[in-house]
């Protein structure tokens, strides 16, 4: 057993490879500041902003995870999502992809909670 307990942390292709580039593109934009460099902290920079398109994109291609836990079956990082291809639901990135997806993945409404009344004798 891991030191976290039996959970699925959603490591993912997406993720991995997301978080990879944002840390290349940090540390590029790091040694161009120390240099003084003002076009490599810009390439710098313009990685990080990449890092985000190209996580987006391999979740929409089925290399992420959807919001909440996953079966046990489909904890390993190498395993793609099968769903991906409909939308996940309250997934925003899944919402701004297009209009089928995102009708898919709209929001679904939630039931109301009713709380109890607040003790107004104190």
């Amino acid at each position: 057993m891991s030191a976290h307990g039996h959970v699925d942390l959603g490591h993912t292709v997406a993720g991995w490879t997301g978080t990879a580039l944002a840390l290349l593109g940090c540390a590029g934009a790091g040694l161009a500041v120390c240099a003084a460099w003002t076009p490599g902290i810009w390439l710098g920079l313009g990685v990080v902003a990449a890092a985000g398109l190209v996580t987006w994109l391999l979740h929409l291609a089925g290399w992420g995870k959807p919001s909440g836990p996953r079966p046990e079956g489909e904890w390993d990082w190498r395993v793609r999502d099968a769903s991906a291809g409909s939308g996940h639901a309250d997934c925003l990135g899944c919402r701004v992809s297009g209009p089928r997806r995102a009708l898919a993945s709209a929001p679904r409404p939630r039931s109301a909670v009713s709380l109890p009344a607040a003790d107004s004798s104190a």
